[in-house]
């Protein structure tokens, strides 16, 4: 077990190892992907450029080698699990790239709200998945599963799944987990070698998916990897916009707000880890992706507060003072509380974060702010 900074402002926390040239290099070369697809999969009219790398085409099994395929038939092509808060964000920033992105949601509410914002969404009961939409994975070079780990599509040991990514064209897969995995570990310094005790139903259930994604992508010869994911935040969902709406605290937040240390990341680095992953592929990895700066909520909070208070003076009435009543005290939940390592993302991915902390982050939220109170500051 390695050791860690004692404090949460140790600089060594805030410090990336360089990356040689060669490895920068490689980040920013652009070449046509060439994974064999199955021919009919996709209409021929579809957009041709890809920003896959040459260490990634490197990666391969013998049944996915480079073939000559047209560049139509070899596009990098994303599916999504669950199209959530994060993986919205990711979606939108591969398009951009010339990915092909497919998702799922679970209602046609949703379905009509992705589709409005430009996604591509199917249907999708995790505990009924229909056949037609996991067929449809069989077209796809990378799954992002970002969905609780219930029914077939949480649990890869089903012979519906495993047979559908064997027959397919996947070389890339990542489970989107939680750091609750670890459990209670007294304020300790927790890196993905810490012993995992996860204590809720959830939790329990998450430390089983990884397991089984993992082994699912080592048999079947592709890339996989597993991110333990911090508190997740950015703009529309931070401290700043519970502020703004002067929306009520939740059980979870109140739980929360008496820990020592919460560890937290923002969606931007959450997609640059994910992209990372992508182009250093690994054949099993797992990954702590956070940010430096795991602060108590209380203190987030009240930051939060003084930004909005300084851009937009006398339009805030909530106190994260008169929050703290209601909240538990420090005894009751004390031993939830751990300080999670990102070294290994860092180390591995070449991650350079954004927001290393979460007061670049609620501050570049805010810039981009229109005023919230439809008046002159």
């Amino acid at each position: 077990m390695p050791s860690f900074p004692a404090t949460k402002t140790d600089p060594a926390l805030q410090i990336t190892p360089d990356m040689s040239q060669s490895a920068m290099e490689i980040y920013q070369v652009k070449i046509p992907a060439r994974f064999p697809l199955q021919a009919g999969c996709f209409p021929s009219n579809s957009k041709k450029t890809s920003t896959f790398l040459p260490r990634v085409a490197a990666f391969s099994t013998s049944s996915h080698s480079l073939t000559d395929k047209s560049e139509s038939e070899s596009q990098n092509r994303m599916f999504i699990l669950g199209m959530g808060f994060v993986c919205q964000f990711f979606a939108q920033s591969l398009q951009k790239e010339g990915w092909v992105v497919t998702g799922t949601c679970t209602s046609k509410t949703k379905k009509k709200h992705l589709e409005e914002k430009g996604f591509h969404v199917h249907l999708l009961d995790a505990n009924q998945p229909e056949l037609s939409t996991l067929n449809a994975l069989k077209c796809y070079t990378h799954l992002l599963v970002s969905i609780p780990p219930v029914g077939c599509a949480g649990d890869p040991h089903e012979e519906l799944l495993r047979s559908t990514l064997l027959d397919g064209n996947l070389q890339w897969l990542c489970y989107l987990s939680s750091t609750s995995v670890y459990g209670h570990c007294d304020g300790a310094w927790v890196d993905e070698d810490y012993p995992t005790s996860p204590t809720s139903e959830l939790a329990k259930l998450r430390l089983d998916a990884e397991e089984g994604w993992l082994n699912l992508g080592q048999s079947l010869g592709f890339s996989t990897q597993v991110f333990r994911l911090g508190g997740i935040y950015g703009p529309g969902r931070s401290a700043v916009d519970t502020i703004i709406k002067q929306e009520p605290q939740s059980e979870g937040q109140k739980m929360r707000k008496s820990r020592q240390y919460t560890s937290r990341v923002h969606v931007e680095d959450i997609c640059q880890a994910l992209k990372a992953s992508i182009y250093t592929p690994s054949s099993r990895g797992i990954y702590n992706i956070v940010d430096d700066d795991p602060a108590p909520r209380e203190e987030v909070f009240t930051y939060a507060e003084d930004l909005i208070k300084k851009k937009w003076p006398g339009h805030t009435k909530w106190s994260s003072n008169s929050a703290s009543a209601a909240s538990p005290t420090k005894k009751d939940n004390s031993r939830g509380d751990k300080r999670v390592s990102n070294m290994r993302m860092k180390r591995e991915l070449g991650v350079r974060l954004l927001h290393p902390s979460y007061r670049s982050g609620l501050l570049s939220i805010i810039d981009q702010m229109e005023n919230p109170f439809h008046c002159s500051p």
